[in-house]
């Protein structure tokens, strides 16, 4: 469904591996929109903190991601377990989600078409976003479907691990003090564990097709 002069911004928000990337890849690519993984945010402050050890590591990141061109990040290996244990830490310095939260929002602004995921785009970052997708996904699942992602950058990666790291990483991102993992009350939820992803990205787009409908055919 095409519209002139259109414009729709998308929010994504899930834990661990729930397939919230996959989904809001496949969204924008099918819409044309912008696409901005949080989380990837998350891991190259990891990397950069962790690569540079900086004395200040609030005014470092400032600058850093002053001049941050996100295009960049797909060049980077920021899936290592080291960098996704330190996500999870830096994740809960508020000083430091400012500073993301900043690029997010500018983000949003510069581009009017579109789709950001993460754990909290639906209720800090894009709180007035046009459609709001929670995702979910049983742990079981989950953790098949990352210990394939990781097993390509480690093959010595071990399937229980992966599974309790996940459920650590769930529990702080919930029960973190700021901005934690919660399901917005207007959020469409999507399980990934009962939808195969032509599934996924199908009710997705009648979700997005009916907004487009009514913002533009009154």
């Amino acid at each position: 469904m095409k519209y002139k002069s259109s414009s729709i911004q998308i929010s994504c928000d899930g834990g661990a591996a729930t397939g919230k990337s996959t989904g809001a890849k496949m969204i924008s690519k099918k819409y044309n929109l912008k696409f901005l993984s949080s989380g990837l945010l998350y891991r190259y402050a990891s990397y950069l903190l962790i690569k540079y050890k900086p004395k200040n590591k609030i005014i470092f990141l400032k600058k850093k991601f002053k001049v941050l061109n996100y295009k960049k990040l797909n060049y980077i290996n920021l899936h290592t377990p080291k960098i996704s244990e330190f996500s999870s830490i830096i994740a809960k310095d508020n000083r430091v989600r400012n500073i993301l939260k900043n690029f997010q929002v500018k983000f949003s602004i510069k581009n009017k078409n579109c789709c950001i995921e993460g754990r909290d785009i639906s209720t800090k970052i894009l709180p007035n976003s046009d459609i709001k997708f929670f995702f979910k996904c049983n742990l079981k699942i989950a953790a098949s479907r990352r210990y394939l992602e990781l097993k390509k950058y480690n093959p010595k990666t071990n399937l229980k691990d992966v599974k309790k790291a996940l459920r650590i990483r769930n529990i702080l991102d919930t029960k973190r003090k700021y901005s934690p993992l919660l399901k917005h009350r207007n959020s469409i939820e999507i399980d990934t564990g009962k939808l195969s992803k032509s599934a996924v990205l199908s009710k997705m787009s009648r979700f997005v097709d009916k907004v487009l409908k009514q913002k533009y055919e009154g």
